[in-house]
């Protein structure tokens, strides 16, 4: 029960059928990663759909010069993995746990025997995936028109806001400033420069690996330049 309630927390699971999530938590089986442990790199073969319970999970790649690409941090309640049930093909990054994580995991081989029993459940896989590619075109667009505190501050706000996936956006991000730098393809300082500046207008608060949104209103004015 306390699964099932720590999942309607989010946006996709809540709108499922019942018979359907009933038939994800009956398949699930529980996975416990340290931090930093890898839970598959890119390549690797399908390993089914996931849910985060607890902590974090790090999605992004490292090239050859050890530059890391940092996609995105998938936290609970959400889910991911649905892309290989679609085409059968390796995993197309890497994820790691941010710290001790905990996560549901559904099989691809019986999460594929469910859809082949229950074919109209791909319709709701298709409406996860499909969100995911909307917030994938608008960080593109972003990346190309926005200058760098206003993307700062809307990513700042969908992380607040779960991607689209939380009733209540949340105040207090556990973020520490590396990754938001890695996320929007900033250094390290230039992050930090527009984070100290936002701090000093009294929008966010900065504490170690936290930010605070202060003043959410002005924030989005500041998103939306």
């Amino acid at each position: 029960m306390q699964i099932r309630a720590r999942l309607l927390s989010g946006q996709w699971f809540s709108h499922l059928p019942g018979s359907f999530q009933d038939s994800l938590l009956a398949l699930a089986r529980e996975r416990r990663l340290t931090a930093g442990q890898r839970l598959f790199q890119r390549g690797d073969a399908p390993c089914g759909l996931y849910a985060v319970l607890d902590g974090a999970v790090r999605i992004g790649a490292v090239s050859e010069q050890g530059k890391e690409a940092l996609l995105s941090l998938v936290e609970a309640p959400h889910w991911f993995g649905e892309i290989c049930l679609f085409d059968g093909q390796p995993r197309t990054h890497d994820a790691y746990a941010v710290g001790p994580c905990t996560l549901l995991n559904i099989p691809q081989a019986t999460m594929l025997k469910l859809l082949d029993e229950q074919p109209q459940y791909w319709r709701h896989l298709a409406l996860l995936m499909s969100h995911k590619l909307r917030l994938a075109f608008i960080n593109l667009e972003q990346l190309s028109l926005l200058p760098a505190p206003a993307r700062l501050a809307h990513r700042l706000l969908m992380i607040a806001e779960g991607y689209g996936e939380l009733d209540a956006p949340r105040r207090v991000l556990q973020l520490p400033q590396e990754q938001l730098a890695a996320m929007l393809s900033l250094s390290r300082q230039t992050t930090n420069q527009i984070l100290k500046d936002l701090q000093g207008q009294g929008i966010i608060g900065l504490a170690y690996g936290e930010i605070e949104i202060l003043d959410a209103v002005r924030l989005r004015a500041l998103a939306t330049i």
